[in-house]
């Protein structure tokens, strides 16, 4: 059998984020880098309808004060600034969980544009903890999948 390199090294008492813009898991090792052991500390999960179903007007149409012409504006995403603002509270929730644990390390798991939103989101002390981040999502495997995904 070759011998295989992991993904990353999962560094023990490391707190794993697996989240994307509507579900976030916050997982502690208490395995070794080649052989975690996840386990669950807090899941957070948000309830963001599709914007469609969020908003109740037409786009609304701007009129020059030059010219008889309109145009239409754009239609908010509401959608997507649910995702910014959950994205936001569970990097707050992040900053609470390192605080009252006292650990070290953080390893973030999200797809680009949520991991985008939780670096603008992040506090100093979590932006010096974190030793990977995986654009990827994770959310919907189960957390032994996770575990073979972030070592495989």
């Amino acid at each position: 059998m070759p011998n295989r390199k992991p993904y990353i090294r999962l560094p023990h008492r490391a707190v794993v984020f697996v989240g994307d813009g509507r579900k976030a898991l916050f997982l502690l090792n208490e395995g070794t880098g080649l052989e975690p052991r996840l386990k669950v500390l807090q899941v957070f999960e948000d309830e963001n309808p599709p914007t469609h179903e969020q908003g109740s007007d037409r786009p609304g149409r701007a009129l020059s004060g030059t010219e008889p012409n309109r145009s239409a504006m754009e239609q908010t995403d509401w959608h997507n600034i649910g995702k910014q603002r959950f994205a936001r509270t569970v990097a707050s929730a992040l900053d609470r969980v390192l605080e009252e644990s006292h650990l070290e390390r953080i390893v973030i798991v999200a797809p680009p544009r949520t991991l985008a939103d939780l670096r603008r989101s992040y506090s100093p002390a979590v932006e010096k903890r974190v030793v990977a981040e995986i654009a990827k999502d994770l959310t919907g495997l189960t957390i032994s999948d996770i575990s073979q995904y972030l070592t495989a």
